[in-house]
């Protein structure tokens, strides 16, 4: 699978230890930064790893800040962008299996690397429920929303 990564200086060091994770599991990892602990602004890599998403070069992606919370907010102001902060592995394959979750948040400063370790496996594992009516249903209501608020996004298709 191709996972898309990104953190603010604030998740570096812990996108480091990620990255290495992920490409050992076997999947291609696209580094979009940061590249170091200098500060950054952690929207600028929200921005990138939503861009891979909707550009289809990534199926997933993983972004990383201190708290998590900012990258998760900006990266779902995205049309077709799916994001949430899982610091345990039922929130990591749940958000996947039941809202098609394509983008893992991680907060550096909450989390320790053991457990972002579990969580981002269980996230890379997971796959969404479309047998499941319910969810499907859910998921359409979520991308009606979408639609109406982000009308530029009405063409986007990418996760379907």
């Amino acid at each position: 699978m191709k996972i898309a990564i990104a953190a603010d200086h604030a998740g570096f060091p812990l996108k480091e230890e990620v990255r290495t994770f992920i490409a050992k599991l076997g999947h291609e990892v696209h580094d979009l930064g940061a590249y170091n602990t200098e500060p950054s602004d952690y929207a600028d890599f929200a921005v990138l790893v939503g861009k891979e998403l909707m550009a289809g070069t990534a199926e997933r992606g993983i972004l990383i800040c201190g708290s998590g919370v900012g990258v998760c907010i900006a990266a779902n102001k995205m049309p077709g962008v799916r994001a949430s902060m899982c610091h345990d592995t039922y929130s990591a394959h749940q958000g996947v299996e039941h809202d098609q979750m394509n983008v893992l948040v991680l907060g550096a400063r909450i989390i320790g690397s053991a457990l972002a370790f579990e969580c981002v496996e269980t996230y890379l594992k997971a796959e969404f429920i479309a047998k499941e009516e319910r969810f499907v249903r859910r998921l359409n209501k979520v991308k009606a929303i979408e639609k109406q608020y982000m009308p530029a996004a009405s063409g986007t298709s990418f996760g379907s």
